[in-house]
C-alpha cells in the first residue's frame, strides 16, 4: 500500500532529511558543508522523491539510489548536467544522510554506488620552479605564503586563517596549527627559518589598523578604511602574477603547489600515511592520484636509498 501525500505537505522523508541537517548544524559544521547538504538533500534528492513516489527514507533501496545515481549522471541537477566529480559529491552527500539514518534505525543498508572519475595525472611544479615564483613575488607577505604552501601542502584557507596564536613551538620543532575540513584541528611542521619570517610578518610587519588577527592581510585599507584579511582571489591573482613574471608559461594556482608538496614529499620518501595527515586527509586517495606522476626513476632512486641505508 503506498502512502497518499497531498501536494505541499511534508514527507517522512523530508522530516528526515530536516532532522538530519538539525543534527549537522549542531555538531558545528561549518557553513559551507551545511549549504552543500541542504542544496544537494532539499533541492535535489527530496524533489526527485517525490516525482518517484518516495515518502520515507526506507523506500530508498538500492534500486531507488541507482535511479538517483543515473538521473544525475544523466539530467544532472537543477542547474543542468553535471560532472562525475559533481555527482559523487551529491552521491556522498546522500550516503551521509542514509548513514546517519541507519543509525536512527529508519534506513536500509543500501548504499549510493559512486561513479568513477577518469584517471588523471596531477599536474605539478618542481622545487626550481617553485622557487623562482617565490623569488619573483614582489612583497615579503607573497613570498611567505608560496614558501608556506609549497613547504606544507596546506590548503588556501588553511593557510589564510593563520593568527599568531598558531604558530607553536615545541623544543626544537616549530609548527603552524591550521583548522581543516571538518574543523579538525592539526599541527603541521615547518622549518625554523620559514617560521621566523611568519612570526616577523606577524609581529613587525604587522599594521596597526588590521580588521582582524589573521597574519595574512590586504596590502591596502579596504572599505571600511582597515586592512582587512588576504581573501582568496587576492592570493591566486598575487601568485598569478608573480609565475607570469618568473617566466612560469602554465596556469599556476594556489592548490597546484599542495599536489606540488604532495609529489615532492613522495619523491622524498615520506610515508604515503604521513604525507596525508600532513596535508589533512582521511585517505590516501589524493597521494595515489599522485603517485601516478612519479617515473620509473623516482622509484629507482627510492630503492636504492633504502638499499643503501639497509647495507650500512
Amino acid at each position: 500500500m503506498t502512502l497518499r501525500v497531498v501536494a505541499g505537505d511534508p514527507t517522512d522523508l523530508e522530516r528526515s532529511v530536516g532532522d538530519y541537517l538539525a543534527s549537522v548544524r549542531a555538531r558545528g559544521r561549518s557553513i559551507h558543508t551545511r549549504s552543500q547538504y541542504e542544496s544537494v538533500l532539499r533541492r535535489v534528492l527530496v524533489p526527485w522523491a517525490r516525482r518517484e513516489g518516495i515518502f520515507g527514507v526506507e523506500q530508498l533501496d538500492q534500486r531507488a539510489l541507482d535511479r538517483f545515481g543515473s538521473e544525475l549522471l544523466e539530467v544532472g541537477g537543477p542547474k543542468g548536467p553535471l560532472s562525475r566529480a559533481s555527482c559523487r559529491t551529491y552521491l556522498r552527500t546522500v550516503g551521509f544522510f542514509l548513514t546517519w539514518a541507519r543509525r536512527e534505525g529508519m534506513a536500509t543498508e543500501a548504499r549510493p554506488q559512486l561513479p568513477q572519475l577518469p584517471r588523471r595525472i596531477l599536474e605539478t611544479l618542481n622545487r626550481a620552479e617553485i622557487r623562482a615564483i617565490e623569488d619573483a613575488a614582489t612583497t615579503e607577505r607573497d613570498k611567505i605564503l608560496i614558501r608556506l604552501l609549497a613547504d606544507t601542502g596546506c590548503r588556501v584557507a588553511e593557510a589564510l586563517g593563520l593568527s599568531p596564536a598558531d604558530l607553536i613551538e615545541h623544543g626544537r620543532d616549530r609548527f603552524i596549527r591550521v583548522i581543516g575540513k571538518g574543523d579538525k584541528q592539526r599541527d603541521v611542521p615547518i622549518q625554523p627559518a620559514l617560521f621566523a619570517r611568519l612570526t616577523r610578518l606577524a609581529t613587525k610587519g604587522r599594521p596597526a589598523d588590521a580588521a582582524s588577527d589573521r597574519i595574512f592581510l590586504s596590502l591596502r585599507r579596504r572599505g571600511s578604511g582597515l586592512f582587512e584579511p588576504l581573501t582568496t582571489s587576492g592570493l591566486e591573482q598575487a601568485l598569478r602574477e608573480a609565475a607570469e613574471r618568473a617566466g612560469i608559461a602554465r596556469r599556476v594556482y594556489p592548490h597546484l603547489l599542495r599536489h606540488s608538496f604532495v609529489k615532492w614529499a613522495l619523491q622524498r620518501g615520506l610515508s604515503p600515511i604521513h604525507i596525508a595527515r600532513l596535508v589533512g586527509h582521511e585517505g590516501l586517495e589524493m597521494v595515489n592520484r599522485a603517485y601516478a606522476n612519479l617515473t620509473a626513476s623516482d622509484a629507482s632512486a627510492q630503492l636504492m636509498r633504502a638499499l643503501q641505508a639497509d647495507d650500512d
